[in-house]
C-alpha cells in the first residue's frame, strides 16, 4: 500500500479571507504565533535560528492538528545581547507587547478565540506575558497560552539544559539547526565556538557580552544532525500534544470579567 500522504501546514497568510472565515465558522477558533529573533548565535549559526525553530515547529504542528499558523515574528526582545557583536536587531520589550497585543486585536475581531504564542528566544518571554495579560484583560473569553519551545516537555527541557543552565547557542540548538536548518550553521566553526556557562550562582541577570567570550554558552562542538531529529520530533510531537488539549480547554468557570457585565468597568 502507498505510504499515508502528510498534510500540510495551514498557513493564514496563503489562506483567502473566505477561507480564514470559513475555518472560523467552522469551528476553528485557534492559531499559533511564531516568535523568534534575530540575534547573534555565535560564530556558528545564523541570526535567525530562533526564529527558524519556531517556523519549523510551528508548521509541523499545523500540519498534525490543523491549527492555522501566522507568519513569524522575526525580531524580538534581545537587547541582552549588546552591541557587542554585530547581527542582533532588537526590538524593546514595550515594543513586543504593542505589537503582540495589535496583532491579538485583530485575531479577536476575526473571531480568533485561542492565541497560542510558541516561543524560542528565552527573553521573549517576559514581554509575551505582559501581552497575555493585557489581551484577555481587554477581550473578555481570550484565551492566550505562551509555550516556550525549551521548556515544551521535560524531555525537551533535559536536551536543552544538558550543557549550559544558561545556554545560547548551544549543543541542542546547534543540533537542531544542522537537521533542520543546515543553511543556518557552519560546521566547520561548530567544534571551535564551546563556551562555558559562567553564570552559575550570580545574583544579577548579566548582558551577554559579560558572560560569554563568543555569544555562545554551552557546547555545539558536541551537536550532531541524528540529536537534532530526535529533539526536532520530540518537540513536535510533545507540542502537538498540547495543542490538542488546548483545542478542547475551556476556563473552570465561566464568569464575566467585569464586575457589571461584559464591557462594563467598575469604578472603586
Amino acid at each position: 500500500m502507498p505510504a499515508a500522504r502528510k498534510r500540510a501546514p495551514v498557513r493564514w497568510d496563503q489562506l483567502t479571507w473566505p477561507e480564514i472565515g470559513a475555518l472560523i465558522a467552522a469551528g476553528m477558533d485557534a492559531v499559533l504565533l511564531p516568535c523568534g529573533a534575530t540575534e547573534q548565535h555565535g560564530p556558528h549559526l545564523g541570526t535567525g535560528m530562533d526564529t527558524a525553530l519556531a517556523a519549523e515547529v510551528c508548521a509541523e504542528v499545523s500540519a498534525a492538528t490543523g491549527v492555522p499558523v501566522l507568519p513569524p515574528l522575526a525580531y524580538g526582545c534581545s537587547l541582552g545581547h549588546s552591541h557587542r557583536w554585530p547581527g542582533t536587531l532588537a526590538l524593546s520589550p514595550q515594543t513586543l507587547i504593542a505589537l503582540v497585543t495589535d496583532l491579538g486585536d485583530w485575531l479577536w475581531h476575526a473571531g480568533v478565540r485561542r492565541l497560542i504564542l510558541v516561543n524560542s528566544h528565552v527573553t521573549n518571554a517576559a514581554p509575551l506575558r505582559c501581552a497575555l495579560e493585557i489581551l484577555r484583560s481587554r477581550h473578555d473569553g481570550f484565551m492566550v497560552a505562551v509555550i516556550n519551545t525549551a521548556e515544551v516537555s521535560p524531555r525537551v527541557r533535559a536536551a536543552f539544559f544538558a550543557d549550559a543552565a544558561d545556554w545560547h547557542a548551544n549543543q541542542a540548538e546547534t543540533a537542531l539547526m544542522l537537521a533542520r536548518a543546515p543553511e543556518l550553521a557552519r560546521p566547520e566553526l561548530c567544534k571551535t565556538s564551546d563556551d562555558p556557562d559562567r553564570t552559575g550562582g550570580l545574583v544579577f541577570a548579566h548582558p551577554v557580552n559579560r558572560t560569554s567570550a563568543n555569544g555562545v554558552t554551552g557546547y555545539p562542538s558536541r551537536a550532531t544532525a541524528a540529536q537534532g531529529r530526535r529533539l526536532f520530533a520530540h518537540l513536535v510531537a510533545d507540542l502537538t500534544r498540547t495543542i490538542r488539549r488546548a483545542l478542547s480547554e475551556n476556563a473552570p468557570l465561566d464568569t464575566p470579567y467585569f464586575a457589571n457585565g461584559p464591557n462594563q468597568n467598575v469604578t472603586q
